[in-house]
């Protein structure tokens, strides 16, 4: 079999070559690298982060992963006092959804036993890895939470120094969660590792409790797909911001001048911003998204998240192609990790919304709107399998790649290289649309 993979970091890309050798196919070497990408980009991605995913089958379906965690139960009660939603801390924290994800993509066609890869995961965090260039930035960008916290201190400084890049980072907790969870992956959310997240957040004041671990499901379904320029678009459903960019491809599709695309994409910001949210939770106006519809926000929207998102794509000559994006949201999410596990916990929270009216507004079960954004595009002769860093610019970089990417004259290292443009307020450090 002949597989292409494509990881953000060295160790992730092993960890999938490692796979197919083993007779893996394109799932099992997108998942271990996936899971080895927790180990080495943590303050990008964990265990206790979210992901969502698209999968695409040798029968040609194409099926959506949403693994956006959800909200704990006594959420309402804790809200009612809030007058603003928290950026950080145990409030921040919604129930992750990473591994349960990871298992539902396994589901749809894996040859492999998951627990392969988290062992091979778990190698790596046993025995250290240097410190990349991007985390030794991400350490100092976050230095004050990083000392703050009991659970990343232990794990990122040395003799109260902040660990820099080619130092080695080893995290013996994080390892036994990964070995733990080889044999028993029910454990991270109705055993033990559970109940340990669960005491960690409610000591820094969160309301969540066994049950909500215990209920937690990934939302499996057919993508949203659409027919732009002679190619079918898939992408996730809300709660993704997947709908924003169909919006603004078909939206550009037959100009393919910036202009238009600009224009499209500031419309998608706006409707990003009145109309995405959860749809299991509350009415989400699925055709405004798709249309573009929604009035110019009226003030500053999310505040920056000052983190970033990690991505692989694999696909393989038997037909079988997956974009997995997964994220702690802001760089090392919440700034709490359990000592016990040594899992870092994301602040996806932070993106509801007090306002009651809203399809982002904060609810018990709820999951807030969501930046991560795989994409599918099928030509028929050419199928691109994509996903991106950017936070909230994913629709934008995507959109400015994806038509280019699809035609198979276009030189895709030259098309990497061009300049990209991005939109965004406080996301990008201004306090409007910029």
């Amino acid at each position: 079999m002949t597989t292409a993979l494509a990881a953000p970091h060295a160790a992730a890309v092993d960890a999938g070559r490692s796979a197919i050798a083993a007779g893996g196919n394109a799932l099992d070497a997108a998942l271990a690298a996936a899971a080895m990408l927790t180990v080495v980009y943590p303050h990008q991605c964990a265990l206790g982060g979210d992901v969502i995913a698209l999968v695409r089958r040798p029968d040609g379906s194409t099926t959506a992963v949403v693994a956006a965690g959800t909200a704990p139960a006594a959420i309402a009660e804790a809200s009612a006092s809030w007058r603003e939603i928290p950026r950080a801390g145990a409030a921040s924290v919604t129930v992750p959804g990473v591994l349960a994800g990871w298992r539902a993509i396994a589901e749809l066609g894996a040859t492999l036993p998951l627990g392969r890869a988290l062992q091979a995961a778990a190698d790596v965090a046993e025995n250290g890895i240097p410190v990349s260039a991007g985390l030794d930035r991400a350490l100092v960008s976050r230095a004050d939470a990083i000392r703050s916290d009991p659970g990343l201190r232990a794990v990122f400084t040395r003799d109260d120094a902040l660990l820099v890049e080619g130092d080695a980072l080893v995290q013996p907790a994080l390892a036994r969660s990964l070995r733990h969870l080889a044999d028993d992956p029910d454990a991270f959310y109705r055993g033990d590792i559970a109940h340990s997240l669960v005491r960690t957040l409610r000591a820094g004041g969160g309301t969540h409790t066994a049950e909500d671990f215990a209920g937690y499901r990934p939302e499996v379904v057919d993508a949203l797909s659409e027919r732009i320029g002679g190619a079918v678009w898939s992408v996730a459903p809300p709660p993704s911001v997947g709908a924003v960019l169909l919006g603004v491809a078909a939206a550009a599709e037959g100009d393919p001048g910036a202009a238009a695309l600009l224009e499209a994409s500031v419309r998608g910001a706006h409707a990003r911003g009145a109309h995405l949210g959860d749809p299991l939770a509350g009415p989400v106006d699925l055709a405004a998204l798709l249309a573009l519809q929604g009035p110019a926000p009226g003030g500053p929207g999310e505040p920056r998240p000052q983190g970033d998102t990690a991505a692989v794509v694999a696909m393989d000559d038997e037909g079988y192609a997956v974009t997995i994006v997964q994220s702690v949201y802001q760089t090392f999410g919440s700034g709490l990790l359990d000592p016990e596990t040594g899992i870092l916990l994301h602040n996806r929270g932070s993106a509801f919304s007090l306002d009651p009216s809203s399809p982002a507004a904060v609810r018990p079960g709820a999951r807030p709107p969501h930046t991560l954004a795989p994409a599918i595009v099928d030509r028929g002769d050419v199928t691109v399998v994509a996903g991106c860093q950017g936070g909230r610019a994913q629709p934008w970089i995507l959109a400015q790649l994806l038509p280019d990417a699809i035609d198979p004259a276009t030189d895709l290292d030259e098309l990497l290289a061009r300049p990209r443009w991005v939109i965004g307020d406080r996301d990008l450090g201004h306090d409007r649309l910029t």
